[in-house]
């Protein structure tokens, strides 16, 4: 049974575990190795968790019969509007429809704080999460580039899914 339960700081070395074993096993096709090291010190620091949750980014762990798979962190309702910012399952959980259930948690957190829209960045070459993201009903609105620090940026299209 897939659940999701909000995260805590008593979490916060597992959602550091779990990032660094789904980015190393999933991004070296996309990434260099370099920008991998990088961006999990920059995002994913026992020190970056902790602030993020401390300022309101929800964090929530995903769980398979009651074992961690994955997270998705998501900013709440501002301005009408959900920003996911991440999503990530274990590799050898992808394609058993919980990353659509995952998407579909965040949707009816948008729902029930009446927000009109949930969006999302994803890196131009993640064509599995781009075709996840398509078939859930998000429309790409934008493309963006982002300069991230120590030469690296992020190469990303913006999506969007309006809720009526």
């Amino acid at each position: 049974m897939l659940t999701f339960r909000n995260a805590s700081n008593s979490d916060i070395n597992l959602l550091g575990s779990l990032a660094r074993e789904i980015w190393m096993s999933y991004y070296p096709d996309i990434l260099s190795t370099e920008q991998i090291e990088y961006m999990l010190g920059l995002m994913y620091s026992a020190k970056t968790i902790e602030q993020e949750l401390d300022c309101g980014i929800k964090w929530v762990v995903v769980e398979a019969d009651s074992e961690p798979i994955g997270f998705i962190a998501f900013t709440t309702c501002q301005n009408k509007e959900v920003k996911l910012n991440k999503l990530y399952l274990k590799i050898e959980q992808q394609g058993k429809g919980y990353g659509k259930a995952s998407l579909n948690y965040v949707i009816e957190y948008a729902k029930e704080h009446r927000c009109n829209k949930v969006y999302l960045t994803v890196n131009k070459n993640n064509t599995k999460a781009i075709k996840a993201y398509e078939k859930t009903g998000f429309i790409r609105t934008e493309s963006i580039v982002s300069e991230i620090g120590a030469g690296f940026v992020m190469d990303d299209y913006v999506y969007s899914f309006h809720i009526n």
